[in-house]
């Protein structure tokens, strides 16, 4: 392997965060005969080594169709990924795209479509290392295994059993397993939690935040609901149709939130007192009337940066009122 991949030079903003992976101008097309679909187009973010950057919006809205652009399950139809210096989209050679797979894992949203039914735990797991001869020996295989069962709350003995045997939750934390015991640079993970349990979501949260303190994990969290991405992200990105809309740190986008789509999911999010909930009025976000309001035909939006640090999709117009906001 080339000492260029072996040890990177990541690239520093001008802060002087250290750039894990840089998404530019990335665009995902799907062809259905002569027809044509763009379920992501011009999405640019820059994700910072040890960090948790999430992505948001509603089902459709194309997160998860990035996920699986940057981890190269969706070829791109335009735009580039890099990771650790390195472009990581298109054709790459077999030497980088083992490279990817070593250095990046991903958890998937389905945690029974996503496991192999026929294998056992203890195969599932210990796949990525015997691909990659991650291991000494057969003991030292066997105990790595272990290891990552037990990092994720599960049992030596669960290791001979088979998937079926298992609840939504403990599957779940057999594909976080499966994925941490490659020790990647950068994880993944795709809804990890909707399908589980309430109680079984605050343990997955948990220990996804544990990675992150004790390993300096960077994730990439893909979710629905903004009151979870709350917990875990350092900054969000929130998606409507394929394209980010607004960026910004967690703090920043809950006290100041600024696009009306991002405005309209956080009226969504359900509060505890059920008397408030009633009261509450729900903002519903309908783009037609936004395009005609800010005179999107004659004045187009662009992604840009209203203070340090926080983006929005809008024009001229729009960015005008939003720094009024800020000048208040």
């Amino acid at each position: 392997m080339s000492e260029t991949l072996q040890n990177p030079v990541l690239e520093k903003d001008e802060n002087g965060r250290e750039i894990l992976l840089k998404v530019k101008d990335l665009a995902v097309t799907f062809y259905n005969g002569k027809k044509e679909f763009k379920a992501v187009h011009d999405v640019n973010f820059n994700v910072y080594k040890g960090e948790t950057f999430s992505l948001v919006g509603e089902s459709g809205s194309g997160k998860t169709t990035i996920g699986r652009a940057i981890i190269r399950i969706n070829p791109t139809s335009n735009g580039d990924i890099y990771f650790m210096g390195k472009k990581i989209n298109g054709k790459i050679s077999h030497e980088d795209q083992r490279w990817v797979i070593r250095n990046m894992q991903m958890v998937f949203q389905d945690p029974a479509a996503s496991l192999n039914e026929r294998a056992t735990i203890d195969y599932i797991v210990s796949e990525g290392l015997q691909n990659f001869h991650l291991y000494k020996d057969e003991e030292d295989r066997k105990q790595k295994v272990l290891n990552a069962l037990e990092s994720v709350g599960l049992l030596a003995e669960h290791a001979t059993r088979y998937p079926h045997e298992f609840s939504g939750g403990q599957r779940q934390r057999i594909g976080i397993a499966r994925a941490m015991v490659m020790e990647p640079t950068l994880l993944i993970a795709d809804e990890p939690i909707s399908a589980l349990d309430v109680s079984i979501r605050a343990q997955v949260l948990n220990l996804l935040n544990e990675f992150k303190r004790d390993k300096g994990l960077t994730q990439i969290f893909i979710a629905h609901d903004l009151s979870v991405v709350r917990y875990i992200s350092d900054r969000i990105a929130v998606i409507h149709k394929g394209q980010i809309v607004e960026l910004a740190e967690t703090n920043e986008l809950f006290k100041n939130p600024m696009h009306p789509y991002t405005i309209s999911l956080m009226s969504a999010i359900p509060l505890p007192d059920p008397e408030i909930e009633k009261a509450k009025t729900l903002i519903t976000f309908d783009e037609e009337e936004e395009a005609k309001k800010w005179n999107y035909a004659e004045n187009a939006p662009t992604f840009r940066e209203i203070v340090p640090g926080h983006f929005i999709y809008c024009n001229d117009a729009e960015m005008e009122e939003f720094k009024k906001h800020y000048q208040k």
